[in-house]
This record gives structure tokens, C-alpha cells and sequence, in this order.
């Protein structure tokens, strides 16, 4: 055992985020239901906090620490900072939200810090064992959080399917990490590595592994074939927890997926194997989720088939096993949670005391009751379908680009075209906001708080559209710097 004090240093962010949960779980339980604002702030600033000490303390060059447990480097500081940062904006969004429905209490709160813990763990792992803590711990606050609402009978029966189909994804999981232990006799990365280029491995048993690891991850993203939990637990969910699933654990996923395959078992004889399987995953994903997406008249529903279709373009960038690959799809998921985080909080913003505005025809008349959540909205639309000049055009560009320079063009035209379907029904979102009527008054935001962030959300989208280049330069650094590529 050769850990030091100053191992500490390198996960003080993790530190602060638990002992600020822990105070907040303590302090709630004095403050009456008048003054429960008190944890709502209170957890804004723990996760400040935490966003501004990960970029604080980290090292340069990527260093091992905690007996090879935890990885400090630019990559997973700033995987925690953007997670930090996303979950308080979607905590912001939600505030009016949990408030009209009973869930603006202290166990919310503490759930959803405990999740960005599983996170943040999950970015800094550099061990199977840590990587594997880190998603139950994120794992098990959400099925919480899905059954907050027990009055609710489809949110009880949306956290039933999670649970099951996740703990199945678990198992699934943890018995490929078995095997590639049994492969290699390490479950730390570096030392698989090492295993692997000496060929010390049984390469038999870790192709069995890397089919299960697949599957597990395919179910965590909410790839087809494993995609059946997401339309249910999406629509399901209190929408603000449904904000939480589709936008912070997706940078998290990305992480994950990082470690497990491009690090530990990027080895061209295993590299081929799993990108053959991407392949499988990202195509399905991509005709599945943006035809079935057509066919839905809610919009929690539609934007949770759009996820499993830019999951696909996600699947992409990582199944060319690249620097530009991944760094690709990097840039990919950083502006799609931006997307993800506009397009549940408008649901947010304009659901009331008692009503839910999910379906899509809750929209009608948005551009006349509010001409500026519109335009927003609009944005927000127009970037998930890739259309210029949004930053959403930029990001299917690239993963694009990455897949043309793998040689794989028949991808790349697949990518295109399923595009192309996916435009059908973000456009519909807009026509439906500006040519249809709704008879009633619901679309009259009143939340000022969250207007305000949905206002910087969405043309922070057009912002980045317009000036894509740093981002893509980010990306590519931190893939560069932290990312070992065979």
C-alpha cells in the first residue's frame, strides 16, 4: 500500500461534495417546510463550490493516485467541473417545479448530490472497482429520485422498470469486468494495459469479457437493442429528475466508456472486436430512435427517442478508436446536454401547479403567449437537428468527419440520412409553436429565475455554433492529454 496524504489533495472536490451532502442531510432535518429554500441554496453552493475546486486541483500531466485508484489530469478535472455546473443549473430550472409538487424537500436534494458524487467518481477512475462504485452510487439516487412521487402510480412503475433493467445492466457489467480480470489479473487499468501488450492475457476470454461490457454499457446509454427503459422512465419520471437523467450522466457515460474501452482495451486485436459492436449499436440507435421519435405526441417521449438516436452519433466518434474520434465525441456530448438541459427545462418552466405541459400540443400558441421562449425554444430545436448556425451542426459535422477518416463512408451516409428523419420531428416541434393554437393559458412563464437561465442556455447554443473552434480545441486537448490511444 504506498498511499500518501496528499493523494487527499487530488480528490479534495470529491471531499467537499460528500461532507456538503452530509451537512445538508443533517441540517435539513431542523428546518420547518417554510424554510426549505435553505437546502435549496445551500446545495447551489456546495455544487459551485465543488464545480470551481476541481478545476482548481488537478495536475497537469494525468497522475495516479490512491493506489491506482483515482486519475488527476485535465481531462477528469474538467469532466467534474461541466457536471458540477450542469447539475446546479438543472437544479435552478427545477426549483418552481419540485416546489408546486411537494418534492422541494431535503431527501431531492441530497439524492441529487449523491448522484453527482457517482459522477464525478466515475470521471476520475482509473481502477474497474472505483468506475464500478461510482455508477451504483449514481445508480441507486436515481431510482430513488424516479420514485419521489409515491402518490404516482407511473412514476412507481417507471422507477420498478429502472431498477430492474439497471440492475440487470449492473450484473451485466460486473461479470465482463470478472472476466477481464480472470484475462489479465488486474482490474487496474495501466496493468490490463501492460497485460494486454505483453500478451500475457487470454485474449479468448477477454473477447467474452468485452460482450458483456458492451451490453452493460449499451444498457447505460440506452442503446438499441437496450434502449426499452428510456421512453418509460423519461415520461415516468418527475420532470425535473427526468432533466437529471438525460444531461449530467451522460457526460459521466462518456467517461465511462473512455476508461473501459479506449483505455483498457483499446489493443487493435480488441479494438476491432468492440467496434464492430458499436457499429451494430450506433446504426440501430440511429433508425430506431429518429423514426419511432415521429410517431410520438409526447414531448418527454419524443425527446427521450431522440436521446437513444444521438446516443448513435455518440457510439460513432468512439467506434473509430481515434484521437479525432473521441474528441469528436467529446464535443458531441458537451453540447448535447446543453440541447438536453433547454429542452426538458422548457417543459419545466411552463408546467404549473397540477399540470404537466409534456405533450406536444401543450406548445401551441407559445409564440404568441411568450414570443421569447419561442425563439428559444426554436434554437434549441434547430441545434438537435444539426441545423446551422447552432452548435448542433457542428457536432454532427465532426462525429461525421471522424467516421469518414475511419473509412467507414456507408456510416457516414447513415448518419446523414437519419438526420435528415430526425429534422422531421424537432421542425414539427417548431410548427407546432408557431402556426398552431392552444386554448388554454398555460404557456405563460412565470418562473423569472428560470427564464433567465433558459435565455443564457439557448443562446449559449447559438453562441457556440457561431464560434465552435474553442470547444473543439478544448476537446481535442484533453483527449490528447489524457487519453492513451494504442
Amino acid at each position: 500500500m504506498n498511499f500518501q496524504l496528499s493523494d487527499l489533495y487530488a480528490i479534495s472536490a470529491e471531499i467537499f461534495l460528500l461532507c456538503g451532502v452530509s451537512v445538508i442531510l443533517l441540517l435539513d432535518l431542523f428546518l420547518s417546510e417554510t424554510r426549505r429554500n435553505v437546502t435549496y441554496f445551500l446545495s447551489l453552493f456546495v455544487l459551485v463550490v465543488t464545480s470551481v475546486i476541481s478545476l482548481l486541483v488537478f495536475d497537469f500531466e494525468p497522475r495516479v493516485v490512491m493506489n491506482g485508484l483515482v486519475v488527476s489530469g485535465p481531462l477528469s478535472a474538467t469532466l467534474k467541473s461541466i457536471l458540477c455546473g450542469l447539475i446546479a443549473i438543472g437544479l435552478i430550472y427545477s426549483k418552481d417545479y419540485l416546489q408546486c409538487r411537494g418534492l422541494h424537500r431535503g431527501e431531492y436534494y441530497s439524492l441529487t448530490l449523491f448522484a453527482a458524487l457517482g459522477m464525478m467518481v466515475m470521471a476520475s477512475s482509473n481502477h474497474f472497482l472505483s468506475l464500478y462504485l461510482g455508477l451504483e452510487l449514481l445508480s441507486l439516487s436515481l431510482y430513488a429520485m424516479v420514485a419521489l412521487r409515491r402518490d404516482s402510480g407511473r412514476s412507481s412503475e417507471a422507477a420498478i422498470k429502472y431498477f430492474v433493467l439497471g440492475a440487470i445492466a449492473s450484473g451485466m457489467l460486473l461479470y465482463g469486468m470478472s472476466m477481464i480480470y480472470g484475462a489479465t489479473g488486474n482490474l487496474n487499468i495501466e496493468a490490463i494495459v501492460s497485460s494486454i501488450n505483453s500478451g500475457n492475457s487470454d485474449l479468448n476470454l477477454l473477447r467474452l469479457g468485452l460482450v458483456f461490457i458492451i451490453v452493460g454499457v449499451g444498457f447505460k446509454l440506452g442503446a438499441v437493442p437496450f434502449h426499452m427503459w428510456i421512453p418509460d422512465v423519461y415520461q415516468g419520471s418527475p420532470t425535473s429528475v427526468t432533466l437529471l437523467i438525460g444531461t449530467a450522466p451522460k457526460i459521466a457515460a462518456f467517461a465511462f466508456i473512455i476508461r473501459l474501452l479506449a483505455e483498457s482495451l483499446g489493443h487493435p486485436s480488441l479494438h476491432q472486436e468492440w467496434s464492430q459492436m458499436l457499429t451494430v449499436l450506433a446504426v440501430a440507435s440511429l433508425l430506431i430512435g429518429n423514426v419511432v421519435a415521429i410517431a410520438q405526441t409526447n414531448f418527454k417521449r419524443m425527446l427521450a427517442y431522440s436521446t437513444i438516436a444521438h446516443m448513435g452519433f455518440l457510439l460513432l466518434g468512439f467506434l473509430t478508436g481515434s484521437m479525432n474520434g473521441y474528441s469528436a465525441s467529446l464535443f458531441y456530448i458537451l453540447t448535447y446536454v446543453f440541447m438536453a438541459l433547454a429542452g426538458f427545462g422548457v417543459i419545466l418552466l411552463l408546467s404549473k401547479d397540477g399540470f404537466e405541459a409534456e405533450e406536444l400540443s401543450d406548445l401551441g400558441g407559445l409564440s404568441r403567449s411568450n414570443p421569447w421562449s419561442a425563439f428559444l425554444l426554436m434554437i434549441v430545436m434547430f441545434s438537435m437537428a444539426g441545423i446551422p448556425p447552432t452548435v448542433g451542426f457542428w457536432s454532427k459535422l465532426f462525429i461525421i468527419q471522424s467516421v469518414i477518416e475511419f473509412e467507414s463512408v456507408w456510416l457516414a451516409v447513415v448518419a446523414v440520412m437519419t438526420s435528415l428523419i430526425g429534422a422531421f420531428y424537432y421542425l414539427r416541434v417548431v410548427k407546432i409553436m408557431y402556426f398552431d393554437s392552444n386554448e388554454s393559458s398555460t404557456t405563460r412563464i412565470r418562473y423569472r429565475a428560470g427564464l433567465v437561465v433558459f435565455s443564457i442556455n439557448g443562446l449559449m447554443l447559438l453562441g457556440m455554433g457561431l464560434f465552435p473552434g474553442w470547444l473543439l480545441l478544448l476537446c481535442q486537448s484533453l483527449i490528447q492529454d489524457s487519453v492513451r490511444v494504442f
